[in-house]
């Protein structure tokens, strides 16, 4: 985590000189995000864009310094989900757990340009550009039991906030989003960018799937619920699971969101002679 601040921290700050020294003047954009979100954890038995894959969007600004270097904020929608049934693994079937989610994220990212771009400009039409920055989310993972969604962080489907047990997971986390698009200037105003971003959480939890199986009798103390939802394995009695792998021992889980970015200058106070500037 530490590590990743510090870059952020030094991307930010080479951003800013790197700007003061351009003579071009700065640009604001805002605009929508069309796209799809996915996660990769416990749960994702067919990687990236599988069939679990969803639609997502978005909004967002962009504040340009010149024509290398831009700064981004933006708030996303998705929902992420999981399905052991989908898997081909035997052991992810007869484990037989699944979830979705709901993520709610803003971010704040800086934006490297390869080429010289600037929207409405015909001498710089289009750049590949990388980013990273950092990001606040929310998630909520839920899954259903009949005709019904439960919530699955209240029930501590491993213990947690049992007498004993490790405490709950937050629903609140940051998250590192990096990735790479491409720009392009589809007039004097509007600029049309494909994108994709993968997001490093610092959380295992993002489908309620982690550590190990509790016991019925301590998964009991957080409601009968909790005891079906905690195991759903088939085939096997849930009391023989006690102690036994539920998810992949602690590893972070990732999503991502990629798509489509149609952005509107607002104020395009440079104005060039674009035959020789």
């Amino acid at each position: 985590m530490k590590k990743a601040l510090l870059f952020l921290s030094g991307l930010f700050f080479f951003t800013a000189s790197f700007a003061q020294k351009e003579k071009v003047k700065k640009t604001h954009e805002v605009g929508i995000f069309i796209g799809c979100s996915f996660y990769i954890g416990d749960l994702n038995p067919t990687g990236y864009f599988g069939p679990l894959t969803q639609p997502a969007g978005g909004v967002l600004y962009r504040l340009n310094y010149n024509r290398r270097f831009s700064f981004k904020a933006g708030f996303n929608y998705g929902t992420i989900e999981g399905d052991d049934s989908k898997s081909n693994s035997p052991s992810q079937q007869a484990r037989n757990l699944s979830f979705k989610s709901y993520i709610h994220e803003l971010a704040v990212e800086a934006e490297f340009n390869f080429l010289d771009y600037r929207t409405g400009n015909t001498k710089y039409p289009y750049s590949p550009y990388i980013f990273a920055g950092i990001a606040v989310f929310q998630f909520d993972p839920e899954t259903q039991l009949g005709n019904q969604w439960i919530e699955l962080e209240p029930l501590g489907t491993e213990g947690q906030g049992t007498v004993g047990g490790a405490k709950k997971y937050k629903l609140t986390q940051i998250s590192i989003p990096f990735g790479f698009g491409m720009k392009f200037s589809m007039s004097k105003r509007i600029c049309l960018g494909l994108e994709w971003g993968m997001r490093k959480t610092f959380t295992p939890y993002l489908d309620d799937v982690s550590g190990t199986y509790a016991s019925p009798a301590v998964l009991a103390q957080n409601g009968p619920t909790a005891v079906v939802l905690g195991n759903r394995s088939i085939g096997t009695e849930p009391s023989a699971m006690t102690g036994s792998q539920r998810g992949d021992g602690g590893k972070d889980d990732w999503y991502s969101f990629a798509g489509v970015t149609l952005t509107f200058t607002l104020h395009a106070k440079e104005k060039p002679c674009y035959s020789y500037k």
